[in-house]
């Protein structure tokens, strides 16, 4: 919920979900940039990877193998953050907390499917993706809905020292 005071979206204050509307926030939802996808590991030591994902407009979408450690590691503790960023300045970066949902389905994740196109192009990603279809016989579905976003772009929107 955007806080009353802010009047502008540079105003919006970081936690707030409605910062994912933010042009700098739509771009990198729209990139072919990996997510990190950072959680707590089943010994309790923290863990980013980088990872394909999909956002659906509500929630962001990533396929792993089923019987991963990171699938593991989620459904034993589901709170996750995952950030999305730039490699050159001015830098953009995208955060987001929430708590991921796994659900292991049959053959290929859609989504995940379907980021082959944005990652790789229309070309080869149709290739991986149509090889992936025909290859992958389980993978596990994660979801992660946003509950909290906090976005920095160095050009209107900066750390907090806070």
């Amino acid at each position: 919920m955007t806080d009353s005071r802010a009047t502008t979206v540079e105003e919006v204050p970081q936690g707030d979900v409605s910062l994912l509307d933010h042009p700098v926030a739509q771009e990198l939802l729209n990139s072919a940039i990996p997510a990190r996808l950072g959680y707590v590991a089943l010994d309790g030591t923290p863990r980013v990877t980088p990872i394909w994902f999909s956002w659906t407009g509500e929630e962001f979408v990533f396929g792993a193998a089923g019987g991963s450690p990171k699938v593991k590691a989620l459904l034993a503790s589901p709170p996750v953050a995952v950030t999305i960023d730039t490699e050159t300045a001015p830098y953009k970066i995208l955060l987001v907390r929430g708590r991921a949902r796994v659900e292991i389905v049959e053959g290929v994740v859609e989504e995940y499917a379907e980021a082959a196109l944005r990652y790789f192009g229309p070309e080869q990603g149709a290739r991986f993706r149509d090889h992936a279809k025909s290859s992958f016989t389980g993978m596990a579905r994660i979801t992660v809905k946003p509950g909290w976003v906090g976005l920095i772009d160095f050009q209107t929107r900066y750390p907090s020292a806070s």
